[in-house]
Parts: C-alpha cells; sequence; structure tokens
C-alpha cells in the first residue's frame, strides 16, 4: 500500500498535516530524522505510519507511563499489533511481550528507556527485526531541557545493537541548544531536520496582571464560549476552583495524579464528550488527550518554563480555529517561582537521608532490588520516617533526575492473567482437581484461547457476577491457581508505583555528581527567570518572543496577542483623538485654540494631549501661531 492507502485505511484522513509527508519519506529513506511539531501537530503519525509501511518492529522509547499505554491502546483500536513494557509489569508478562514481538506480528514495541539496560530487552531486541527507532518526547536527553531524564542518555550505546537501523526523534518544544544536544547524544548522522514554525496564527496569546483571578477566570469563561482547561498548580486549588466554577454556573470538574485510576477516567471521558465544560487540573492532564476543539486554556498559576508553557497552552486551537491562552498573574507569584525553584534543589544529604529512607520501606539490601516496584505512599512513608513532606517530594524528583528511581504517580494497571501451562498439562491439572475444572473452562469461555499466549485484562467483578460466585471466592480460586502455577495472576494495581533503577547503593556514598546538580540548578533558574520576562515584557507580540526563545527567527507580529491588540487599540485612539482635534480647530472660524483650552475641551491633561499634538505638527497636518493658539492647516491657509 502506498502512504495515502495507510492513511486513509487506519486514520481515516485525505491529506497529510503540514511537513507530515515529507517527514514520513525522510524516515523511509532510513535518514535519521529529527522532527519538531507543536503540541496537537502530529507527531506519532510521523513515526507510525512509515512503520506500517515497512516489514518489521517499530521500537518506540518515551518517557510517560500513560502517554506510552494510551498510544499502544490506540494503536490496537486501529487493528494494529503493539505492546509496551514498563516498570511494575510481571516478569512473565515481559517475556511474552518480547516473544511475540520476534515470533508474532507484533508492529510497535514501546519501551520506558530504563528498560534499555535491562539484559532481557537486550537479549531478545538482538533477534528482532526492527525498521528503525523512534524516540519520543526527545528533548529529554538534554541537560538543557525543561524535563531531563538521565535514562535517555543510554540510547545511543543501545542504538550500537541496531547496525544500520535510523532512529527518529520527536518533540514538540526545544531551544537550538536541546536541539543541537539531541543531535549529539543520539549520534544522528547528517540528520533530516523538519521544524515547524512555532507561531499559531489561531492561538491568542496574554499575560494579565490580576489581584483577583477568580473573577477574572470568570469573565474569560463568560466571553469565550466552549470547552476550556484551567491549569493551577496544587491538587487543592484544583477541587477549590472547580467547586467554585460549580457554584457560578459553569459545568467545571477538577483532576489531579491523586485521583483514582476510575476517577481520572470518569473525568477525562466527560470533558472530552462535553459533559463538562471546563477540567482544572494540574499539569499532570493533557499529555496525549486529543481534543481539538478546546477554546480556551488559561494558567491561574506561572509554569517553571517557557517549554511547559508553550505545550500546556497549546493545547487550545488544535482543530486551527481561534482560541485563547491566558495566564494571570501577580507580583507574588512571580518572587514565588524562583523561590519554588531553589527549594527543589535540596542539599545532597537531604537526598541521601530520603535514599535510606526509601531502602529500608522497600527492605532492600545493598546490592539488591534493581527494578523492583513497590506501591508508594507519599503521605505515609514520610510520617513513617519523619520527613517533611514538600522537601522530600523535592528529594523524590532529584533522585530521580539522578537516575536511582523512577516514580509513577499516575499509575494504573488492571488485573490480569496468563495461563502458565499448555493445553495437555491444563487439562490433566482439571481432570487431577476437578474442583477448579468449571471455573478453568468459564475463564477460557469468557476470555478465549489468548490466555495461553498473552496476558490478558480482567475483571473480578464481572467474572463474579457471570458465575454467581462472592467475588472474595473469585479471588480466591485465583490466588490457589496461581500458588500452585497454573495461572499467572497479577492484580489490579491503582496506588503510585515506585521503581528501584539500579542495584540499591549505601546511602553514605550514593553516586550524586554535585557540579552537574549545581549546573542543572542554573539552567532551571535561567528558564524561570525566561519565564518571568515573558509575563513582565511590556510591548513585545508574545509569539515573536515565543519564536525568539526557541531559536526561530521572530516573523510578522501575530496582530492577536494582548500587546498586539493594545497597540492596535492605541493606534484607533490615535487616529479618534486627531479626528476630534480637527473637529474643534475647524470650528473655531480660523481663531485657532490655546493647547490648553484643547485640553479642557477634550477631558484630556495636557501630557496625554502633547504626544499626539507633536507629530501632528510634524506630519504638518498642524501649524502654531505666534500667539502659541493651535490650527489646522486648512484655516492657517484660509487665513
Amino acid at each position: 500500500m502506498t502512504i495515502h492507502q495507510i492513511l486513509k485505511q487506519f486514520w481515516g484522513y485525505e491529506s497529510f498535516r503540514p511537513l507530515q509527508e515529507d517527514i514520513i519519506r525522510s524516515v523511509l529513506d532510513r535518514r535519521d530524522t529529527l522532527v519538531l511539531l507543536p503540541t496537537g501537530g502530529g507527531k506519532s503519525l510521523c513515526f507510525q505510519l512509515p512503520a506500517l509501511a515497512t516489514d518489521g518492529v517499530c521500537l518506540v522509547v518515551t518517557p510517560l507511563i500513560a502517554l506510552m499505554k494510551d498510544q499502544v491502546e490506540q494503536l490496537r483500536k486501529r487493528g494494529i499489533s503493539a505492546v509496551a513494557i514498563y516498570s511494575g509489569m510481571h516478569w512473565r508478562e515481559i517475556d511474552r511481550a518480547l516473544d511475540n514481538c520476534i515470533y508474532g506480528n507484533v508492529r510497535f514495541l514501546y519501551v520506558s528507556p530504563e528498560r534499555l539496560q535491562t539484559e532481557i530487552l537486550i537479549e531478545r531486541v538482538k533477534q528482532m527485526k526492527i525498521n528503525f527507532l523512534a524516540v519520543d518526547e526527545a528533548h529529554c536527553i538534554s541537560a538543557w531541557g525543561y524535563d531531563f531524564r538521565p535514562p535517555y542518555l543510554q540510547i545511543a550505546a543501545f542504538r550500537e545493537l541496531l547496525p544500520g537501523v535510523s532512529v527518529v526523534a520527536l518533540t514538540a518544544s526545544a531551544t537550538p541548544e536541546v536541539q543541537a544536544d539531541i543531535v549529539g547524544k543520539l549520534q544522528m548522522r547528517h540528520p533530516q531536520v523538519f521544524r515547524q514554525t512555532f507561531a499559531r496564527k489561531n492561538l491568542s496569546y496574554s499575560a494579565f496582571y490580576e489581584e483577583n483571578k477568580e473573577a477574572r477566570l470568570l469573565k474569560i469563561l463568560q466571553g469565550v464560549p466552549g470547552s476550556a482547561i484551567v491549569y493551577v498548580r496544587s491538587r487543592r486549588q484544583t477541587q477549590d476552583v472547580a467547586e467554585w466554577l460549580h457554584h457560578q454556573g459553569i459545568r467545571a470538574d477538577y483532576y489531579h495524579a491523586g485521583l483514582t485510576a476510575r476517577q481520572r477516567s470518569d473525568k477525562q471521558d466527560a470533558w472530552v464528550h462535553n459533559r463538562v465544560r471546563v477540567i482544572v487540573a494540574t499539569n499532570a492532564f493533557g499529555m496525549g488527550i486529543d481534543k481539538p476543539d478546546v477554546r480556551t486554556v488559561v494558567h491561574l498559576d506561572v509554569p517553571d518554563s517557557l517549554e511547559a508553557y508553550y505545550q500546556e497552552a497549546g493545547r487550545a486551537g488544535r482543530d486551527e480555529k481561534k482560541a485563547y491562552a491566558v495566564l494571570l498573574y501577580n507580583p507574588k507569584d512571580l518572587a514565588d517561582i524562583e523561590q519554588r525553584m531553589i527549594q527543589q534543589y535540596q542539599p545532597v544529604e537531604m537526598l541521601k537521608r530520603v535514599y535510606q529512607a526509601l531502602a529500608n520501606y522497600a527492605n532492600l539490601a545493598i546490592g539488591g532490588g534493581e527494578f523492583s516496584d513497590i506501591d508508594f505512599d507519599l503521605t505515609a512513608f514520610c510520617q513513617s520516617f519523619q520527613l517533611p513532606v514538600t522537601d522530600t517530594h523535592y528529594a523524590l524528583k532529584q533522585l530521580q533526575l539522578e537516575g536511582f528511581i523512577e516514580l509513577s504517580e499516575a499509575y494504573f494497571s488492571p488485573s490480569k492473567v496468563m495461563i502458565a501451562v499448555d493445553n495437555r498439562a491444563l487439562y490433566e491439572f482439571q481432570v487431577m482437581n476437578p474442583h477448579y475444572d468449571s471455573f478453568l473452562k468459564l475463564l477460557l469461555r469468557i476470555y478465549g484461547g489468548e490466555l495461553f499466549t498473552n496476558f490478558v485484562s480482567i475483571s473480578e467483578s464481572s467474572i463474579a457476577k457471570t458465575t454467581r460466585m462472592p467475588e472474595n471466592e473469585v479471588l480466591s480460586f485465583l490466588e490457589q491457581l496461581s500458588q500452585r502455577s497454573i495461572l499467572v495472576y497479577e492484580k489490579q494495581k491503582d496506588k503510585p508505583q515506585l521503581t528501584f533503577l539500579t542495584p540499591r547503593f549505601d546511602a553514605r556514598n550514593l553516586p550524586i555528581n554535585v557540579l552537574e546538580l549545581e549546573q542543572r540548578k542554573q539552567r532551571d533558574l535561567a528558564k524561570v527567570r525566561a519565564m518571568v520576562d515573558y509575563v513582565q515584557n511590556p510591548v513585545q507580540c508574545r509569539t515573536r518572543l515565543l519564536q525568539a526563545y526557541f531559536g526561530e527567527e521572530p516573523g510578522e507580529a501575530c496582530g492577536i496577542c494582548d500587546h498586539c491588540l493594545s497597540q492596535h487599540q492605541n493606534s484607533l485612539d490615535t487616529a479618534q483623538l486627531r479626528q476630534r482635534i480637527f473637529q474643534y480647530l475647524d470650528a473655531t472660524d480660523g481663531q485657532g485654540l490655546a493647547p490648553r483650552l484643547l485640553a479642557d475641551r477634550l477631558n484630556l491633561n495636557t501630557e496625554q494631549l502633547a504626544g499626539v499634538i507633536r507629530q501632528m505638527l510634524a506630519d504638518e497636518q498642524l501649524r502654531i501661531d505666534s500667539a502659541g493658539n493651535l490650527h489646522t492647516m486648512n484655516t492657517m491657509n484660509q487665513r
């Protein structure tokens, strides 16, 4: 099939978006390719479609479990076989997924960057036919980036296992330094670089000084109909703002990573399908959500970087219709953002203290525990070890950045089952253990023969309803069959997961690069200051500011941001004022008026009027006589 036929068959589109076809042809030509497309610009299709036009498996590296699972689910809905490997999976499930990539018809293998270091993946990849390597969120490889992930640095070494295999790296936002870092650290060879302009002609950016943010938010939502996202910094804020909007008659709900998986799914679904108009959320919301008709994105708190702001604001107007990105701030916000960034870099001794507590919490011996997972409750953890919650939260983030742990806050994995024996052995077991026979037959009737080849998601409550058994009895059957090695049974997980990425160190000798930590802190402070400069800039077009920050030659002013509209209004006001001046002076029958008297009649102070008068004199539209009175050129000529 041609790429246009594949596009039509699997995505239902008749044509490509700008740059997509050129990118796809570069990938198909086996060229290393760097793709910079804005949020909602169709990045995933740029590697998914050429993978379907090529034999083999596309290996996709991506940092977020939620994003990985979402893309796999979307591919499967289109009838495309895809699997993902991430923390929290049973080793048998990983083993089976990799086997299917070698011997089955799997077209996409999604992995987190940490998995590239595991022996099982390294050995199995050698047996796979990899068509190309896709690195999503590629800015994570750069310490200059806003979401640096040390495991991304392992990708270049991993590429050595894939001689002749090209790489496509994709990101929505990258400064020139980050772009150069991506090319260098991925060892890209003469890459083709595709960069769409950072200007969004349909998106109006604004930043307003505002003490009463809720009142201004209500005014914005009343003035702009349609779906909206409101971003705030804390979980408590999401609920408070959503409830306040609800009391004002606006259908609003809240979202954050601390909700259960079912709650997050239900709230997101209600918003996507417009049963709820406004979702008030932390930055945990939005990644991977394809909702084109968002008309407004409002930030009630200042983000930590322009990269983060550009991605979040860019979730408005993906349908290319007029949309608004509004940031509300006050002086305290701008002071707090830098202080908060400094607080994120906890002292090394605090990092060691938290790491030691984690090792005790997980009961890990020195040298053990690599890739072990635990359910993690931050509040309970801090209470157990008498640690301050906020400082501990930041310490965990730093330990993650150092590559020691991975913390997945918005985690959900349904219960899964796979039959661990072959057909013959299962039959013999059923004959010898009739007590389990009807239950096993029911499982096979509900979930089919795939139970022998893959882990299958199950619902214990649905099984209980079908069998008319109490749910605790179903759980007991599953656990007993698992203990007897007939099934591999993985219970549902919906708590945050913490994974140890390395063998446990002695906390006293934790290998922290203090110099690199300080350099990263200074880079992050520079990003904060760039964000503050953007907010406080008094006159520059917002789109031009963003273009310059991301290393793009600024184009024409957008004409629709707050600054452009203000300048346009000032221009209109000036034109109207000139017209009124002409009217008053023409009405004096050639006598003219002193500037002070003209100001009185126009109800303006002399300072407001002076600039316009000077310009009109320079343009030879007015003249001033020896008595100091102003005249239009018409009345002067008459005299």
